[in-house]
């Protein structure tokens, strides 16, 4: 795991619009927050070794078997828990540029990169480039490599449909912490074939998942709140798109998702960060870490329409100086 994600709030001073993680922080969670207070007693003992009341809810909501959905802290240590349980097969392969834990996981493990590797790694849609591939390129992903995970993360911020596949070599990660804005309650869950999920299930710590979550995790399914029109958001993310490509030395690419990935000419991602940071109290991701991009690549996720455009002013001031 390196230092360098997005929400790195923590390491200034008075942000007050935060543009780095690829979750709309202006959704309303009072309703969840004031269900989690009512039931804070639930501290006081220990949660189930194994979330599997919460399992078996997900698994109603979504058409599978219970045996065939693990629920982890996030999907990053669903992440961790498959490179462990795949690391005999030595090689691996990530489709870049995308999220770096795929690749420290599987080296944490031991295995190699390689072009054709046992086990692929694809985010769908992409993160930071907010492509979403389709039914052709996942079938021959899933034919060309022994195991293929797909981190879908994002699959509920886009309105292009994903591929489905019940191949049984293919490993799909889902997050509720992005479905439900809620990144500081780490809650995801793996679904894939019952033999996968068991042999995932011996890895697991028991407990790894806090009381709090499961409470969230069980309310959040059997209320399905909306916390967002995504047909407004989205198009707010593409009039956000739009108006950074008139910016002089700013080229935002396409997307198919709430987040965009960004270059900046005559300044480095680094810079534009900390000016926006020091004299404007907005937090964006500097994108240069990820593999295969330069230190000119940066990422912004929509917020709010005023909120976009104090952002969009900002980077002009920047531009213009």
């Amino acid at each position: 795991m390196i230092d360098g994600h997005g929400d790195d709030g923590y390491k200034y001073k008075g942000i007050r619009m935060n543009f780095s993680s690829n979750i709309p922080t202006f959704v309303d969670l009072s309703a969840l927050e004031e269900h989690l207070r009512s039931r804070i007693s639930v501290i006081r003992t220990y949660p189930e070794p194994s979330p599997r009341a919460l399992e078996a809810e997900i698994a109603d909501s979504t058409g599978k078997s219970a045996s065939q959905v693990m629920v982890t802290s996030g999907a990053t240590e669903a992440i961790y828990l498959i490179a462990q349980q795949f690391s005999h097969e030595k090689t691996f392969t990530v489709i870049h540029p995308t999220f770096s834990e795929y690749e420290s996981a599987c080296r944490m493990f031991g295995m190699q990169a390689a072009e054709d590797g046992a086990v692929c790694w694809l985010c769908n849609p992409n993160n930071p480039t907010g492509e979403v591939f389709d039914e052709a390129y996942i079938k021959q992903l899933a034919h060309k490599h022994r195991w293929l995970i797909i981190d879908q993360s994002y699959e509920d911020y886009t309105l292009k449909p994903l591929p489905t596949t019940d191949l049984p070599n293919v490993i799909c990660l889902h997050s509720m912490t992005k479905r439900y804005c809620i990144p500081g309650l780490r809650l995801g869950y793996v679904t894939a074939s019952k033999q996968v999920v068991e042999q995932l299930r011996q890895l697991c710590h028991p407990w790894a998942v806090n009381a709090m979550a499961i409470e969230a995790g069980l309310w959040l399914i059997e209320n399905r709140p909306q916390w967002i029109d995504m047909h407004v958001y989205l198009a707010e993310a593409q009039r956000l798109w739009r108006t950074l490509n008139t910016i002089s030395g700013i080229q935002a690419q396409e997307t198919q998702t709430n987040f965009m990935l960004c270059t900046i000419g005559g300044h480095t991602a680094s810079e534009l960060k900390e000016y926006l940071a020091s004299e404007h109290g907005i937090l964006i991701r500097d994108a240069s870490n990820y593999y295969g991009l330069t230190p000119h690549h940066f990422r912004v996720a929509a917020q709010r329409p005023e909120d976009n455009d104090l952002l969009v002013n900002a980077i002009k001031q920047m531009s213009d100086a």
